[in-house]
C-alpha cells in the first residue's frame, strides 16, 4: 500500500508505511470535494455547500472519522471553532501506540 503527500517544502513524496499512509489519506479525503472523485464518491466534505450556506459540515467530518477510525487506536478529528477558515485538529493513536497530533486548514 502507497500514497502520496506533499512535505514541508511542497515537494511530492511516496508514503509506504501503513499507518501514515491512512493517515495521509484522511488528509485528503478532508481536502476532498463530496463526490469529487469517480471511484470513492462517498469520500469527501461539501465544502462549496458550507461556504455557500456558512455552515461547518460537522457531519460530513464525523462520517470522515468513522470511515478512517477502523485504521487507527484512537482517532479524533475536531473542528477549531475560532479559526476563520475551516480548520480542523486531528488527534490519531495508531495501532503500535505512536501518537500524531497535527491542525489541518482546509
Amino acid at each position: 500500500m502507497r500514497s502520496y503527500g506533499r512535505n514541508s517544502l511542497g515537494v511530492w513524496v511516496e508514503i509506504t508505511d501503513p499507518n501514515y499512509v491512512q493517515l495521509a489519506t484522511l488528509v485528503q479525503t478532508l481536502r476532498l470535494q463530496q463526490g469529487e472523485s469517480p471511484f470513492y464518491a462517498n469520500y469527501g466534505i461539501p465544502a462549496k455547500q458550507s461556504v455557500m450556506s456558512q455552515l461547518a459540515p460537522d457531519a460530513a467530518v464525523n462520517r470522515t472519522q468513522a470511515q478512517y477510525s477502523q485504521y487507527f487506536a484512537n482517532l479524533s478529528v475536531a473542528r477549531v471553532v475560532s479559526a476563520t477558515s475551516p480548520t480542523y485538529d486531528i488527534r490519531a493513536i495508531f495501532q503500535n501506540g505512536t501518537v500524531i497530533q497535527s491542525t489541518l486548514a482546509t
